[in-house]
């Protein structure tokens, strides 16, 4: 797992892997070479460009996975009529929050309303800290198991 240590670039890392996830949604382009533009426009360094790919790697690669547990928390809001912004933020976050543990639940939350108090609509940020809560509280409550390898290894 790659370390970035400063929050202004875990900021710019997370800016990066939310604007691309977003395209990828919407226009359907390559996750990869998205990211080495979105990347380029905000010049992040390799360190935080290694965090982003992480991001985007891991939330593309778990999907549908993630869309489940936003499915199943905001059941009132089909995937399919959510906002695109509102859904790549959460699905970056539940990325963090499940998966990645490289910061608090917590503070990944925190960084999710950021980005939808900047990228996205006036209520945004209360959705999102809503949706994100909830799998919060749903994943504090469960253990987590750890993944294995097709030889039954924890990777």
């Amino acid at each position: 797992m790659t370390r970035v240590k400063a929050h202004g670039e875990r900021r710019q890392a997370r800016t990066a892997a939310m604007q691309t996830l977003y395209e990828v949604d919407a226009a359907g382009h390559d996750a990869e070479e998205t990211l080495q533009r979105n990347a380029a426009g905000l010049r992040l360094n390799a360190d935080t460009l290694a965090f982003a790919e992480e991001l985007v790697r891991g939330t593309l690669a778990r999907l549908d996975v993630i869309d489940a547990q936003i499915a199943s928390v905001a059941s009132d809001w089909p995937l399919s009529q959510m906002a695109r912004i509102d859904k790549n933020i959460l699905r970056l976050a539940i990325y963090e929050i499940l998966y990645n543990n490289s910061v608090p639940a917590k503070a990944a939350i925190n960084e999710a309303v950021e980005l939808a108090k900047t990228f996205g609509s006036d209520t945004s940020s209360r959705f999102v800290n809503g949706v994100l809560g909830a799998i919060y509280q749903r994943s504090a409550q469960t253990p987590t198991v750890p993944e294995t390898t097709a030889e039954g290894e924890v990777p």
